[in-house]
């Protein structure tokens, strides 16, 4: 990996009848975005002519049917679809759901094949995205089976960086999920992005726990002192600066987590809650631990909002930063990685 001067950023649609054309159009009204990034989407010109006349927006599309005729310092729409779609903002549509899949498979196999550096995702309805070739709860988990590594959802917003243990689990579910294994691996995952991907040389990382009171010694709870803190007292003995659980009522509100480069949540609306309240509009989820990077803004379809002009784009340009930050760092970790001797032969 290379850094790239011009960075060839690839953007899934998402659902049509939501926000996320409205926000990719306007991230883009600002031709300063294209002197940082080239931005291909892919979709279909015409419709996407069609909403941002609707929108009132000026930025120019420039439609390519091959990923070979695309033009730096143009907003490209390539085609994926030739056919027309009815659309109908704010509507939950099985028909619209499957033209966001397309564009986002279309996306990642670009992804896959470096037609693309990054990919950047528009929210879908994890309802109307269903069919019979596409079974996944969402963007990471088709990600997880397609690209290498192992897929973990990381918040990011400047310091503040919020991990999780499981994601889309029924709070009830939680606790079983938890072993020994899966605190692991996720923890290792966090750490090696925090490296590769932040440039943060020993990460301390702090853990959430399950339960109130971090379990109260066992009163409310024996997970904590079972599986999480046996668990963490090994990683750290391995050198990990892992720290906790520490009890998540408070966390967040006393300030303890600017003390740390990541805090990783045992459950989505543990970590989740905080890191919305926290990034102000801002944030970002950014799918660590695979051999690619990609990124999404923190909200979904908005429907109630769609079509109407409102919605805000600074998630999703900041999904954008994220993902060329990102790759960038990787590009400066890969090239100190590749070989250490010649570097201090350089310096010599």
């Amino acid at each position: 990996m290379k850094k790239a001067e011009n960075i060839i950023v690839g953007i899934s649609i998402g659902d049509l009848n939501g926000i996320g054309s409205e926000v990719i159009l306007k991230t883009f009204e600002d031709a300063r975005m294209l002197e940082l990034c080239t931005p291909v989407i892919f979709a279909n010109v015409k419709i996407l002519s069609f909403i941002k006349k609707t929108l009132e927006l000026t930025a120019p599309l420039h439609g390519i049917d091959k990923m070979d005729q695309l033009v730096a310092g143009k907003i490209n729409v390539l085609n994926v679809w030739r056919e027309g779609i009815d659309l109908n903002f704010g509507i939950n549509d099985d028909n619209v759901g499957k033209y966001a899949i397309k564009s986002f498979t279309a996306a990642t196999k670009a992804l896959k094949e470096n037609q693309i550096d990054v990919l950047v995702t528009a929210p879908i309805n994890k309802y109307n995205i269903q069919s019979e070739d596409f079974k996944f709860p969402g963007h990471t988990d088709y990600l997880n089976q397609e690209l290498e590594g192992n897929a973990l959802m990381l918040m990011v917003q400047d310091n503040l960086r919020v991990g999780l243990l499981t994601d889309h689990v029924p709070v009830n579910e939680v606790a079983k999920h938890l072993t020994e294994k899966l605190i692991v691996q996720k923890i290792e995952t966090i750490k090696k992005s925090l490296v590769q991907d932040f440039g943060i040389n020993k990460p301390k990382i702090a853990v959430l726990a399950l339960n109130p009171h971090a379990g109260d010694n066992g009163v409310i709870g024996k997970e904590d002192d079972e599986i999480l803190r046996p668990t963490l007292k090994k990683l750290f003995e391995k050198g990990t600066l892992v720290f906790g659980p520490f009890a998540a009522d408070g966390f967040f509100g006393s300030g303890q987590y600017e003390k740390y480069d990541a805090v990783v949540a045992t459950y989505h609306d543990q970590g989740l809650i905080p890191f919305k309240t926290l990034s102000f509009g801002n944030g970002v989820n950014y799918t660590a631990g695979l051999n690619k990077v990609r990124t999404s803004p923190d909200h979904g379809t908005a429907y109630e909002i769609a079509g109407k002009g409102l919605a805000d784009y600074n998630s999703f340009k900041e999904a954008i930063y994220t993902a060329i930050d990102i790759y960038n760092s990787r590009a400066d970790y890969a090239e100190i990685s590749r070989n250490p001797l010649k570097t201090k032969e350089k310096q010599l």
